[in-house]
């Protein structure tokens, strides 16, 4: 066994041990809690734009997309929205480094603002980002979508729009079937479920609306094992 084999193999032990030391646990509920209070999610940047992501999950992102080498890359909220650059930069690095060279990150969003739409198409790596606007679960732009993942042998979903519990389980019908074989189905933001009710009071989420139970059971299924079989996933 190779040194970084090694080295992977008792990294895996330590974070088995540490999701079961409940002191750990706690601590980190409490780092979460005051952190989200102060928004601290929307205090970084990627190429100069808000990204919105905690730095650990954007290392993630990272370590999949070089893992999974997507073809293409389809995002459910867009929001600022520099996951997409970020998907992108991602991408071109893929392609320099001898993977897919036409590969691209997809974009959809309900609500796509003038400003957002005009920083994301002044990037300089543009060429690998599409924008589609309107409602995620609206039959014409499911169709158009399908379409662009038509042939593609790779592709990564990510999930972060609309996170209470009944619009999830509609974007998993509607796009579930596109999850290719070997990649991965990511849901973001399932955190909110353990957000204080009074932390957010003008969103959506809440004791009874939050959708970490149906989450934490997609996370287990795309996170802690790589899908076998597009078509198991369910809800």
């Amino acid at each position: 066994m190779i040194f970084y084999d090694k080295f992977k193999r008792g990294r895996e032990q330590e974070i088995q041990v540490q999701g079961t030391d409940t002191t750990s646990l706690r601590a980190t509920k409490h780092f979460f809690d005051k952190a989200n209070s102060r928004k601290s999610s929307y205090h970084f940047e990627w190429l100069v734009r808000p990204i919105i992501q905690y730095p650990q999950d954007i290392v993630a992102m990272q370590e999949i997309i070089w893992s999974v080498q997507p073809e293409l890359i389809i995002e459910t909220g867009i929001v600022h929205k520099s996951s997409l650059i970020f998907s992108a930069s991602m991408l071109e690095l893929n392609a320099a480094c001898g993977g897919h060279q036409d590969a691209e990150v997809l974009g959809i969003d309900i609500d796509i603002r003038k400003h957002n739409r005009q920083a994301i198409e002044s990037y300089c790596m543009f060429k690998r980002i599409s924008i589609i606007s309107g409602s995620i679960l609206d039959l014409d732009i499911i169709e158009q979508v399908k379409m662009k993942a038509s042939g593609k042998q790779s592709v990564l979903v990510c999930l972060d729009s609309n996170h209470t519990h009944d619009h999830l389980p509609a974007e998993l019908e509607a796009y579930a079937p596109l999850v290719t074989l070997g990649t991965y189905w990511m849901v973001f933001d399932e955190s909110i479920g353990d957000f204080p009710d009074d932390m957010f009071p003008d969103s959506p989420w809440g004791l009874f609306f939050t959708p970490q139970g149906l989450s934490r059971s997609i996370w287990r299924l795309t996170l802690s094992l790589k899908l076998t079989k597009a078509s198991k996933i369910s809800y």
